[in-house]
């Protein structure tokens, strides 16, 4: 992989890996914005901006974004996760700049009408209870507040119905204006492009615009044992087990992805061997890693019935 880096002097970095030998061309924004940053009183504001900058910018309705994005064959998504919200675009070589021109559009201009901010909070509150509907998502984030309780990074990314119903647009504004801006950005692109025009078409739409985000004073949360349970009116118990773990840029991290995948990272695996096929105690079973700035979580899943959850478990335990 050989990619190029540029700091432009507002503090955004681009950076890009040109592919000559495709037809196409992914780029998105990154902010350093996630659940993590939020306080608890605003949990789930992160996610929601998220949402809020597709209802339309200055320039654009929400529904012109999305059909100029389809008239050209492109796909447009985003996401937010615990330490980061990403703004991302896929489209054929030759609408590269138009790409950048929405995704710039959207990030720097949004509306953030009253109106939409209203709307959009019935809509998240769905996702939520849809979360709450899905036994196998929910069982993590059940894991990461046992985990993190006093900390966003346990906090689950989409918040709480509460919090987000409760937000303010003055809230919501001011977490915008203080995490979205160049010195906390990363533009990424890679594909058919080279990386003198990347520069170029970001640096264009990003003049005039400058800032640093306070993230806050860093420090790595602190894990708590014990556990955690919440009961649901279904037919499998869904298990998790997880251990505060090593962060992202760690020596030990590759060792570490290598023992999750021996552990349970496909059907060879003790625990898909030991549960699955030799007890067949569970139909799903893995290990999992997931790698922070400062902090790791390493974990095993299961999914099984009332009447061998126990067993399934220590063999688990066992196992690991």
């Amino acid at each position: 992989m050989i990619y190029q880096l540029t700091v432009l002097p507002n503090g955004l970095r681009v950076i890009s890996e040109e592919l000559p030998h495709v037809r196409s061309v992914a780029v998105g924004i990154w902010v350093g914005a996630g659940s993590r940053h939020e306080p608890p009183e605003l949990a789930g504001v992160s996610h929601f901006i998220e949402h809020l900058l597709f209802k339309g910018t200055e320039w654009r309705t929400a529904r012109q974004i999305a059909e100029e994005m389809d008239a050209i064959g492109g796909q447009l998504n985003a996401f937010t996760g615990k330490e980061c919200t990403c703004f991302y675009a896929r489209v054929l070589d030759e609408h590269f700049a138009r790409a950048v021109d929405i995704l710039a559009e959207m990030v720097l201009h949004p509306r953030l009408d009253p109106g939409d901010i209203e709307k959009e909070k019935n809509v998240v509150a769905e996702e939520i209870a849809m979360y709450e509907d899905t036994p196998e998502d929910l069982v993590h984030d059940v894991l990461g507040l046992a985990l993190w309780p006093r900390d966003g990074l346990g906090r689950p990314v989409q918040g709480f119905a509460s919090t987000v119903r409760a937000l303010t647009r003055a809230e919501v504004l001011a977490y915008y204006e203080r995490f979205y801006t160049p010195g906390n950005m990363v533009v990424a692109a890679a594909g058919n492009v080279a990386h003198e025009r990347v520069v170029a078409e970001v640096a264009r739409r990003f003049a005039g615009r400058a800032g640093r985000a306070d993230l806050g004073p860093a420090g790595r949360p602190v894990a708590a044992p014990g556990s955690v349970y919440r009961e649901k009116d279904i037919e499998q118990i869904h298990l998790c087990l997880g251990v505060a773990s090593v962060p992202l840029g760690d020596p030990r991290l590759q060792a570490l992805y290598l023992l999750s995948n021996i552990l349970g990272g496909g059907t060879s695996s003790r625990l898909f061997q030991e549960i699955r096929e030799e007890r067949a105690l569970a139909y799903s079973v893995y290990s999992f890693h997931s790698a922070f700035r400062d902090a790791g979580l390493t974990g095993v899943y299961l999914a099984t019935s009332p009447a061998s959850a126990a067993e399934a478990f220590r063999l688990a335990r066992a196992e690991i």
